[in-house]
């Protein structure tokens, strides 16, 4: 049963900005995006900056409306169209899908306490649910002990920790309320490696201990694909390529998923100082041990392996190029024509692939048609029509 479902969701703003601004002129910031979030399941929207995955968290709480689209939030089996929700129901939506923002300093109040940071915005309905204020001190004491800070905390201020521990303090609010689904936007990208191992360890053991699901939005494939049972690449508003974590790792087949890879080719990767624990993942309502080897490589040998698997299988990529040589004049005029546009944010023809400008793989098909996201395998889709096989 799903927590979440979006189906065909768009959102486009103007291009130019201001009172004297022209208007005519669009960015799809998200175009035709679809996916589910399952009970006790990570889903991931991974890519470039730019790309819409933070646009597309924020539509998911109505933080921005979408142009068009539907979003349900599945309460006791019931669907209920989130963009229909008004005042007390949107507030009931709000207190059960939790969003985890990217910057915590910027995210917590600096002349608050840590006390009135996490009850500020759940004082009220936790009083009418009969929640007298010594209770709701013993419960942010006890949230705050479980992500690993201490009771005496709560009368400090959020200039006195670092950016981990105000991390941790965020995330400590967004559980206050008992959420069912949790939005985390980058919620690793600004730490320390050390660091982000840390959240991402306390993520799984809130997901374990709460049975509790994630939309979790990374710039780093490899960190999604630690943490998350399914990932969705993103670019220019559109999902590219999605499969399950493990065999998105082990073979991207789309050219922008494995160019995301080999772009970190040779670099240590985050997990190798991860504490490596185990954890479990629910296949078939089954469970079974989930280690690094999975999903992401517990050493520098293995990853450097896995950019190298990643760079020949781009080479081939070009290679296979070379049987087109007769579509390249045509294309080479295509290709400048769109990769000036896509410089300047634009797409001029909304039938092509918008990957089209940068890939290695294009033809003069791609200029020409718009792919639709194809399924290959179960559980496997991608955007493609010259993807590797």
């Amino acid at each position: 049963m799903p927590v979440l479902t979006v189906s065909h969701l768009h959102k486009r703003f103007n291009l130019e900005a201001g009172f004297f601004a022209r208007f005519g002129r669009f960015v799809n910031a998200v175009n035709d995006i679809s996916f589910s979030i399952g009970k006790n399941e990570s889903y991931g929207l991974a890519g470039e900056s730019g790309c819409g995955k933070t646009t597309t968290a924020r539509m998911l709480v109505r933080m921005y409306e979408a142009d068009s689209g539907e979003i349900l939030y599945y309460q006791g089996g019931q669907p209920l169209n989130v963009a229909s929700l008004k005042k007390e129901d949107l507030r009931q939506y709000r207190e059960k899908v939790r969003y985890v923002f990217q910057d915590p300093a910027r995210s917590l109040n600096p002349r608050m306490s840590i006390y009135e940071v996490l009850v500020s915005g759940c004082r009220r309905p936790l009083r009418r649910m009969g929640v007298s204020e010594k209770e709701l001190r013993r419960k942010a004491a006890a949230i705050l002990e479980e992500v690993g800070l201490q009771s005496a905390d709560l009368e400090k201020r959020p200039s006195e920790f670092s950016g981990g521990q105000r991390q941790r303090i965020s995330i400590a609010r967004a559980l206050l309320m008992e959420p069912e689904l949790l939005i985390c936007d980058e919620v690793v990208s600004a730490l320390d490696v050390s660091i982000q191992g840390q959240i991402l360890n306390l993520l799984l053991d809130i997901r374990e201990k709460r049975d509790m699901s994630f939309l979790f939005i990374a710039h780093d494939l490899k960190v999604a694909c630690y943490f998350c049972d399914r990932i969705g690449v993103m670019y220019r508003g559109e999902l590219m390529e999605e499969a399950p974590a493990s065999d998105l790792y082990r073979e991207a087949l789309h050219p922008y998923t494995q160019l995301l890879f080999s772009s970190a080719a040779g670099v240590k990767d985050a997990s190798d100082n991860l504490s490596g624990k185990l954890t479990t993942e629910l296949h078939g309502g089954k469970t079974r041990d989930k280690t690094t080897e999975d999903c992401c490589p517990p050493t520098a040998d293995s990853l450097e392996l896995h950019g190298g698997e990643n760079n020949e299988r781009y080479e081939a990529a070009r290679d296979d190029n070379a049987g087109l040589e007769n579509h390249a004049q045509n294309s080479a005029e295509l290709k400048a024509v769109h990769r000036t546009a896509d410089l300047r944010g634009e797409i001029l023809n909304s039938t092509s692939c918008s990957f089209a400008p940068r890939c290695p793989r294009a033809t003069e098909r791609c200029f020409m048609e718009h792919p639709s996201l194809t399924e290959i395998s179960a559980g496997h889709s991608i955007r493609c029509f010259n993807h590797a096989s």
